[in-house]
């Protein structure tokens, strides 16, 4: 049987003395888009950071194609992509450069072989023309298809999104939305996603946990549209069922 993109064992999250959530257990399939929800406070951001390698696991493991992470964390900083909240950007560089650090960081490409990259990583999030462009000159649907423009330079097996579509209105964020389908249609892309947004969650959501603050564990896992429709608790019923438009059946 193949390995799961991403595994997490027993994590416990914390900070301090102070525990986010104890013992988790969950597993991400290849080119799945895997969802991270639950109510604020819950640790969905954190849970982010020990995936990315931020915070060191106190207890627990993760696993990319099976090799524990937690042993071998810098040889994978080069294999994923992140997409902060903010886009976190950098100010003072342009998006070109923005989106060619990665490869002056990880690769030995030339100037030139880099620019072609960074043209079609342009392309692929439709920002053709802008990479002279400062992050304060573009909107915020643009900051963030340039931060993914960004996550994406190398090509990565995973991406993580931390919000993607927070501060968006809801055209920008339906777009981005579909940006994401179409990557991981083309690439194969497995994406972990935090998100509070409930188009997102049941348009482009495969599978989805549920992390509840209160016994800081999972309480739910499975298809957004199912958890929403055969709730195991009324907690997720609520969160899952406040407006949201005609989603359909995927």
């Amino acid at each position: 049987m193949k390995s799961p993109k991403l595994e997490v064992k027993n994590l416990t999250m914390s900070y301090g003395a102070y525990v986010l959530m104890r013992n988790i257990s969950f597993s991400v399939k290849s080119s799945e888009i895997f969802l991270i929800i639950g109510g604020s406070g819950c640790g969905k951001s954190t849970l982010l950071k020990y995936l990315i390698g931020l915070k060191e696991c106190p207890s627990g493991k993760i696993f990319y194609d099976g090799v524990d992470i937690t042993k071998e964390q810098k040889n994978f900083y080069g294999k994923f992509g992140v997409l902060y909240q903010s886009g976190a950007l950098w100010s003072s560089l342009t998006i070109a450069e923005n989106i060619a650090l990665p490869f002056s960081e990880f690769t030995e490409l030339s100037k030139s072989s880099i620019d072609s990259v960074v043209e079609l990583k342009l392309s692929l999030v439709g920002l053709n023309g802008f990479g002279d462009f400062y992050p304060s000159q573009l909107s915020g649907g643009m900051k963030k298809r340039a931060g993914l423009a960004r996550a994406m330079a190398l090509d990565p097996d995973i991406l993580f999104l931390d919000e993607p579509s927070a501060g968006l209105d809801p055209i920008s964020a339906a777009n981005l939305d579909d940006l994401i389908l179409e990557i991981r249609k083309t690439f194969g892309t497995t994406i972990v996603i935090v998100t509070h947004d409930l188009d997102s969650i049941f348009n482009i959501g495969d599978r989805a946990i549920y992390l509840d603050a209160e016994s800081k564990s999972i309480i739910a896992e499975g298809r957004p549209l199912n958890l929403r429709d055969k709730p195991v608790c009324d907690k997720v019923s609520d969160f899952l069922s406040r407006k949201h438009g005609d989603h359909s059946s995927r």
